[in-house]
């Protein structure tokens, strides 16, 4: 077994100090360009419009519209507001804006007209109400819906129970009568 001559012991002390130092310093430069590499700041890029998108689609009507998609598929059940069980169209409308905007709506749809800001047809949002005579009274309300867009609301069918339907159905079209906005 060789000695190890001083001289030898400080070549390789600065041999292995060389070595540490290039795999640091080629360590970092792996990092920052796998921190900013295209892939990684496309990706933060989409995430920052994302976020900003969130926040710009996360208005009070929106979120009473999503919830109302929430409740598709629910079956009808007169004097009932329960989600997956049971519902009417005022139930409905009741617990999702107690829920989602903590506004105590009345229980019924014509008090629930009366209740609501009238709206022109071109200043809907999502959320906003639609309201209906669908009874013996064609003047009288007695079915509402939660708008989901400009032409969609979410509504509790008595007999289909909730599902989504279009403004330009004729029944519909033939039995409206207004357009509300909660007041908040």
């Amino acid at each position: 077994m060789k000695k190890n001559r001083p001289g030898m012991l400080k070549k390789n002390t600065i041999y292995l100090l060389l070595f540490l130092f290039t795999l640091s310093i080629t360590s970092c430069k792996s990092h920052k360009k796998n921190r900013h590499d295209d892939t990684t700041y496309i990706g933060e890029q989409v995430e920052v419009k994302k976020k900003k998108k969130e926040k710009k689609g996360n208005s009070i009507g929106e979120k009473i519209a999503a919830e109302s998609l929430t409740w598709l598929g629910t079956p009808y059940g007169y004097g009932h507001q329960e989600k997956g069980i049971a519902t009417d169209c005022s139930g409905l409308v009741l617990v999702v804006y107690e829920l989602i905007a903590e506004v105590k709506l009345p229980r019924n749809s014509a008090q629930q007209a009366d209740f609501c800001k009238d709206l022109k047809e071109k200043e809907i949002k999502p959320g906003d109400l639609v309201f209906f005579a669908t009874g013996k009274d064609k003047k009288k309300v007695s079915h509402v819906g939660v708008m989901i867009d400009e032409e969609k609301f979410v509504h509790a069918s008595s007999s289909k129970g909730v599902i989504l339907s279009e403004m330009s159905t004729p029944y519909y079209r033939r039995t409206f009568i207004k357009y509300g906005r909660v007041p908040r």
